[in-house]
């Protein structure tokens, strides 16, 4: 998990204004994170399948919301993704 404070400076680094804590590209950065903590903990514990399985439901739920962003801005995912540097 992540912690307060990197939670709070990745929502204040992708927010669009300054109230701003749920949309799209604030989810995407937070789902982000986690799935890189996640990954490193899997990289350790091989055989954590249960864990693998949240994985997977980040990643599909990550990629939902960066098809929606596609199909709605074209130029705000391109930002987004550069800026995450995911790759697709």
């Amino acid at each position: 998990m992540i912690d307060t404070a990197s939670k709070a400076g990745t929502v204040e680094q992708f927010q669009r204004h300054s109230q701003d804590t749920g949309s799209v590209e604030v989810q995407v950065a937070l789902l982000s994170a986690r799935i890189t903590s996640l990954t490193g903990h899997l990289k350790i514990h091989k055989k954590d399948f249960h864990s693998r399985r949240g994985l997977i439901h980040l990643v599909n739920q990550r990629r939902k919301l960066l098809d929606y962003i596609k199909r709605k801005n074209h130029e705000r995912y391109a930002t987004l993704i550069q800026t995450l540097g995911i790759r697709r």
